[in-house]
C-alpha cells in the first residue's frame, strides 16, 4: 500500500459544513468518519469510540463501576478510591466519548447522543464522589453544565420527533433548573458554560412553546379574541358557550 494518503483524502474533500458521515465497511459494520482539514478520524458507533476493550470490558469506566459494586457488596465502599493515574485514564477516555457525541449531535443521532452524554455524566459522578485527590474531584465539574445541556437538547429532540411537545418542554425546563441549582464553582469555564447553557435551554423552551400545537380550548380562545376584536359579537357569544362547555368537561374529567 502506498503510504501517501493524498489520493484517499482527495476522494472526500474537506467541507467544514458537512465534515461527518456514517459509512458501512466491508465487514458490514457501520462507523462514523470525520473529515478534518488534513486527515480523517474514524469512530465506532457503539462501544468504546476507538473500538478497544480495556481490561476486557467496554470501557475503563465500566471496569471501575464494576469494582465499585464489588466494594459495596463487600462492605468496603468507604475505602474505595480512584488514584490520580486512574483518574487521568478516565479523563482521557471521557474525551473520546465527548468527541463522539459532539459529532453524533451534528448528525442528529439523538439516541446515541443521549447514550454518550449519560455515560459521561456517570463518569463525572464517579470521579466527583470517589477520586482520592480533591483537584481530581473538581476537575470535570466545570463542564457539567455543558454536558447536561447537550443531553437535554438531544432528549428533547427525541420527544419532538414523536410530536410530544409537553415532554420535550418538561425535559428542557427541568435541566435548566438543575443547571441553575448547581453548586457554585470559582472557575471561568464553569461560569461561562452555565450561562451559555441556561441561555440555550431558555431559548429552546421558547421555541417549543411557540411550535406546540394548540389544544381545542386554546384554539377557541384565540378565535374568541379575534371575534371580539373584529366586533363579531354573535360569533363571540357562541365561542364563549363552547369554551364554557369544554372547561366544564375538563373539570368533570
Amino acid at each position: 500500500m502506498d503510504p501517501d494518503l493524498k489520493a484517499f483524502l482527495e476522494s472526500w474533500p474537506y467541507d467544514p459544513d458537512e465534515p461527518v458521515r456514517v459509512v458501512t465497511l466491508a465487514d458490514g459494520r457501520s462507523v462514523m468518519q470525520v473529515r478534518l482539514p488534513l486527515g480523517i478520524e474514524q469512530y465506532e458507533l457503539d462501544g468504546r469510540p476507538d473500538g478497544e476493550r480495556p481490561l476486557d470490558t467496554e470501557s475503563v469506566l465500566d471496569h471501575h463501576l464494576a469494582q465499585l459494586e464489588k466494594a459495596k457488596a463487600d462492605g468496603k465502599e468507604s475505602v474505595f478510591r480512584l488514584n490520580p493515574d486512574e483518574c487521568v485514564e478516565l479523563f482521557n477516555e471521557g474525551v473520546l466519548y465527548y468527541y463522539r457525541y459532539l459529532h453524533l449531535f451534528q448528525l442528529k443521532d439523538w439516541p446515541r447522543t443521549v447514550r454518550d452524554t449519560v455515560r459521561n455524566l456517570r463518569l463525572f459522578d464517579l470521579i466527583h464522589r470517589y477520586a482520592a485527590r480533591e483537584e481530581d474531584k473538581r476537575y470535570l465539574e466545570q463542564w457539567r453544565p455543558y454536558v447536561l445541556r447537550v443531553h437535554a437538547i438531544a432528549a428533547a429532540m427525541i420527544e419532538l420527533e414523536e410530536n410530544d411537545h409537553q415532554k420535550a418542554l418538561a425535559i428542557v425546563k427541568a435541566t435548566a433548573e438543575t443547571i441553575g441549582s448547581l453548586p457554585e464553582i470559582d472557575e471561568d469555564t464553569f461560569k461561562f458554560e452555565r450561562h451559555r447553557s441556561l441561555e440555550a435551554l431558555h431559548e429552546l423552551a421558547d421555541q417549543i412553546e411557540k411550535s406546540k400545537p394548540l389544544t381545542e380550548l386554546e384554539n377557541l380562545e384565540r378565535q374568541l379574541d379575534a371575534a371580539v376584536t373584529t366586533e363579531h359579537y354573535e360569533r363571540a357569544a357562541k365561542l364563549r358557550d363552547r369554551i364554557r362547555g369544554l372547561r366544564q368537561d375538563d373539570r368533570k374529567a
